[in-house]
């Protein structure tokens, strides 16, 4: 009987720290190395009123490494031309942004209350870069 308990108590031990290591490692923050780059944090809205355009435009930005953590309407239908919006000061990553949208102006317009790094509010200059028309 003795080597069916000792069999047990080990693999229940086994089991227990590959569990704890396993639940340490995913509850642990992970920050950037310095000099690492850190992906952009992008929304991009849709300002036309086109369904699918600011899916098209966040499908573009993800190929291109960007991280768009919410893509949706803008609750206008208006804008001629896309803005793309700096929101933390980097005006060098909303350029990064316009380069790979193919389309837009660049502008710097601070909001500590968004945590994002890039606004994307597409125009309709933006249909012909994203295959919607001439």
């Amino acid at each position: 009987m003795k080597p069916v308990w000792i069999v047990v108590v080990l693999t229940a031990v086994v089991v227990a720290v590959a569990w704890l290591v396993r639940s340490h490692r995913a509850d642990r923050p992970r920050y950037p190395i310095p000099g690492e780059r850190v992906p952009a944090q992008v929304e991009v809205l849709n300002a036309v009123g086109i369904d699918g355009l600011a899916r098209d435009a966040t499908l573009r930005l993800r190929a291109r490494g960007l991280d768009v953590v919410f893509f949706g309407n803008a609750g206008i239908d208006t804008l001629t031309e896309t803005r793309v919006v700096a929101r933390r000061g980097n005006t060098a990553l909303a350029r990064e942004v316009q380069e790979a949208l193919g389309v837009g102006v660049v502008e710097d317009a601070e909001d500590p209350r968004l945590l994002l790094d890039v606004t994307v509010l597409l125009g309709r200059d933006a249909l012909p870069a994203l295959g919607r028309g001439p």
